[in-house]
């Protein structure tokens, strides 16, 4: 575009036709009606919601809190934090675009009140939310508040590219939150396959909201995997060897490795299709020399590890969960470690089961088939070795274990459907049916949003000093459970009756009783998500009756609760030595915990930095000029992001030093609490004098 061209249109392609109300007004018929107004209902809550957070940061004189302890914050634990909120605000969104789905289609006989285009923008938005800026972000959140302690780090080994991580995940996340807003997303799909996203099919805005918001997830996924895997290599406390670290520290080292080796065909797929899109290049349009096929490999060799990054941190916080709560040490541990090496090694054998209906070799097929039954077989190790763990144990029935139950019973059966999808044969039946959404779901839901809701109950103590209410969280588990099953299970048999999945609408009226319940499912979800907000504004309320500043609750095993809750900005006054794979239940039982060490030395941490938010803000303003071809602005935050990394090559006193006295004030304190704090047994942990002192014994060694 020439200079003129800049000037003559400065805001690109943006008008009032990227209004999403603009074609109701324009072409008032019913249908439009009723598009139009969901669409602009929905906008109009993204504006409102943003207005309502500006408004109370304001009033409340928030900024420079926001700005000075969240934004610019190296500490990985609120780094971690702040994924997680962003993990809930787009679960919210996704589960009120899957409840418009499943009304569609209950309704659908006919037609249903969706137009075929917005119905596929919601499933393109819903499963592109869910994996990339729900769960990835979820599961990140966790990793970055728990892995560095329980290691016995003081952070990760790179705060500040931490810091980069995130803002560039949430740039990803505001770029498909404004998508509501202005203009549409795109209906390809969250695979976002050719030729449905290839200009010539979909010259809207839609495809690129798609490519740059997952070019910037992707960027931030990438990043944090070296920082993770770098962390884990380098930074484990004295004595903490490999096969002494956790198993959710295990299933970090693993997604690590794979997010560094799987998250680049993602980046180098989105890359090629920007530039077909952009400068008319024909990687995947097969009449000019291209093939579609090259992006459908190129996708699933990212998408199906991708698979796996977001359910093997589940499996280590299943494994926590278990073990804790049954008062055992882990069964299995060395098979559980070679379990999840083996799955992590795996997934990247099997990408090829996603397009078994594509035309391979009947040869291929059955080799990638057998791999893929082959996988079964270590995620069955894991499931037997948790039983086993919870086999003779004092078995507590809490929030957590509600969720790790139903994950055992429902992730059973989803792999069940699977070991069917690996065969050639049956996959090619039923490949193009809501048989194979009712498998992925039965995988994804019980395996990975279970495992995160169950990881933030478990954790939540040790992040904000206070217990969650244990009655309401019990309640949205079992409507959790309850609504997945109404929600997915009524689609085997419709897969089996032969309806298509992706479809707005359909002809045969045999589906509508099921495609009720499936509704019904969804609403009951739908409580579910509402009763953990409710639970969140009880346990807040209450929160002085449920404080734990001792911060071991649980009875747990693992370093993490050996220090306060919340933990201090250091994480450890010194840094502990681990002789045990369970550290801190082996310092309880020898009589080492709460013990104040011989001497305190000063500690160094990192500033905070704004090279975080000038580089997310930056990201978001290219992807936002791109999508729009407002080109002056994408070029104006490309040199800001130069920029941004230039001062950060230049800076220096990038450390600040809390002196040996502060820690030792800081940590005597704590001590103090210990002392006073009420010992309490498993059985009374739900109990308001459950102040974070699990074991009795320990008292008695601190006296």
């Amino acid at each position: 575009m020439s200079a003129w061209a800049i000037v003559q249109h400065p805001l690109g392609r943006l008008s009032m036709h990227s209004l999403p109300f603009y074609d109701m007004l324009q072409n008032p018929t019913t249908k439009h009606l009723v598009n139009g107004s969901i669409a602009g209902f929905a906008a109009s809550l993204v504006v409102l919601g943003a207005i309502v957070v500006v408004g109370l940061i304001t009033r409340y004189r928030g900024w420079r809190t926001l700005w000075c302890d969240w934004l610019t914050s190296t500490d990985h634990k609120k780094i971690g934090i702040m994924y997680v909120v962003i993990a809930f605000v787009m679960l919210a969104r996704a589960l009120i675009e899957a409840m418009l789905m499943r009304a569609q289609q209950a309704w659908g006989l006919g037609g249903g009140f969706l137009s075929p285009d917005h119905f596929a923008q919601l499933f393109s938005t819903h499963g592109t939310i869910m994996i990339f800026f729900m769960a990835m972000p979820f599961l990140t959140g966790l990793i970055n508040f728990v892995m560095p302690l329980q290691i016995g780090a003081r952070d990760v080994s790179v705060p500040v590219l931490n810091s980069v991580s995130l803002m560039l995940t949430a740039a990803g996340a505001m770029l498909v939150m404004v998508s509501l807003v202005l203009g549409e997303f795109s209906t390809g799909g969250w695979f976002g396959y050719p030729p449905y996203t290839e200009i010539a099919y979909n010259p809207g805005v839609g495809p690129d909201y798609w490519i740059w918001s997952l070019s910037l997830a992707g960027l931030g996924s990438t990043l944090t995997g070296i920082n993770f895997a770098v962390t884990i290599y380098k930074e484990r406390a004295p004595g903490m060897k490999l096969m002494r670290m956790p198993l959710f520290t295990w299933a970090a080292l693993c997604i690590s490795i794979l997010m560094i080796f799987a998250m680049p065909p993602l980046t180098l797929a989105t890359a090629q299709l920007a530039l077909d899109r952009y400068l008319g290049f024909h990687y995947f349009t097969n009449g000019f020399g291209g093939n579609m096929m090259h992006f459908v490999n190129l996708f699933w060799l990212f998408g199906h590890p991708e698979v796996y990054i977001l359910i093997i941190p589940a499996f280590g916080v299943y494994s926590e969960v278990f073990s804790t709560y049954s008062g055992k040490a882990l069964y299995g541990y060395r098979s559980m470690v070679l379990a999840i090496m083996s799955i992590a090694i795996l997934s990247f054998t099997v990408w090829l089961h996603h397009f078994f209906t594509m035309g391979q070799d009947a040869d291929i097929n059955a080799v990638f088939g057998i791999a893929s039954m082959l996988i079964g077989i270590p995620t069955g190790v894991k499931i037997y070795n948790w039983m086993w763990t919870m086999f003779r144990g004092r078995v507590r029935i809490t929030t957590p274990m509600v969720y790790a139950l139903g994950f055992i019973v429902l992730f059973v059966l989803g792999g069940m459907s699977g070991i069917l999808l690996a065969n050639p044969s049956i996959d090619y039946q039923v490949h193009n049916t809501v048989f194979l959404v009712a498998h992925f779901h039965n995988v994804a839901v019980p395996g990975v949003l279970f495992g995160m809701l169950a990881g933030y109950h478990f954790w939540f103590p040790k992040a904000f000093g206070f217990r969650l209410d244990e009655r309401w969280g019990i309640f949205s588990a079992l409507c959790w459970t309850l609504g997945f099953m109404l929600a997915f299970f009524p689609l085997y048999a419709l897969g089996i009756m032969g309806l298509p999945r992706r479809s707005a609408a359909y002809a045969q009226p045999a589906y509508v009783p099921l495609e009720m319940v499936a509704f019904a499912g969804a609403l009951l979800i739908g409580v579910a998500l509402a009763a953990l907000v409710v639970q969140l504004w009880v346990s807040v309320r209450h929160r002085g009756e449920n404080r734990v500043p001792a911060g071991d609750p649980w009875d747990g095993r693992s370093l993490e609760w050996s220090v306060s809750a919340p933990p201090p900005e250091y994480n450890f006054p010194c840094l502990p030595v681990v002789n045990d794979r369970d550290a801190f239940t082996a310092a309880k039982e020898y009589g080492t915990a709460y013990r104040e060490p011989g001497e305190y030395a000063d500690i160094v941490l990192p500033r905070n930095s704004a090279t975080g938010p000038l580089l997310g803000a930056s990201g978001f303003g290219i992807a936002f000029g791109l999508v729009w071809h407002i080109w002056w602005l994408a070029i104006l935050c490309a040199l800001l992001a130069a920029a941004a990394m230039v001062v950060r090559g230049f800076a220096r006193g990038l450390t600040r030093t809390i002196p040996a006295a502060e820690v030792r004030r800081q940590h005597q304190g704590w001590l103090a609490v210990v002392r006073a704090s009420v010992p309490v047994t498993r059985a009374d942990e739900r109990a308001p004098a459950n102040q974070g002192l699990a074991n009795p014994a320990v008292l008695r060694e601190t006296s």
